[in-house]
């Protein structure tokens, strides 16, 4: 298994790729190497390193989950009534067939869990929650609907 490289092994030119590939994960390489200056196949390859090494985790197009009917976003917070057993590691598998779940985490503070959900509409973020309440061991279901939507970003901050 490959170590992670620290962001310093990163030189200012694989950083530059991270940005663009962020703005635009559908630029090409030949597009690339030209905004940086390079001939392509040393572009290509820096490009591929930054894949293995695992720097980048794959390709995407960013969609908008309301033209998609994807009106309702949550933020649920859950517990367990007992950590210490398997239960919430069969929660962690099972949450993982969700699709609504946007992402998952273990936190710390009053709740295990925090989790970013999607859903049409009320009845449809009702039917997940009842869902969850399925799963043996949760001892309670918070739920924050979101108003509006004031920041929606998934770029990573490279240059701090």
């Amino acid at each position: 298994m490959k170590k992670n490289r620290p962001i310093a092994a990163l030189d200012a030119v694989d950083l530059t790729i991270l940005k663009h590939l962020q703005s635009d994960g559908a630029m090409s390489t030949p597009k690339l190497a030209e905004q940086l200056s390079l001939s392509v196949t040393p572009c290509w390859r820096r490009l591929k390193r930054l894949e293995e090494e695992g720097y980048i985790l794959g390709y995407q197009a960013n969609l908008d989950r309301r033209k998609l009917g994807l009106d309702v976003m949550a933020f649920v917070s859950l517990s367990f009534g007992n950590v210490g057993d398997k239960q919430p590691n069969r929660f962690e598998a099972l949450i993982q067939d969700h699709v609504q779940v946007l992402s998952c985490h273990k936190i710390t503070g009053e709740a295990d869990y925090l989790l970013v959900v999607l859903a049409h509409d009320l009845d449809d973020y009702s039917n997940f929650i009842e869902a969850l309440r399925a799963i043996p061991g949760i001892s309670s279901i918070h739920s924050n609907l979101a108003l509006k939507e004031i920041k929606f970003n998934s770029r990573l901050p490279l240059d701090i």
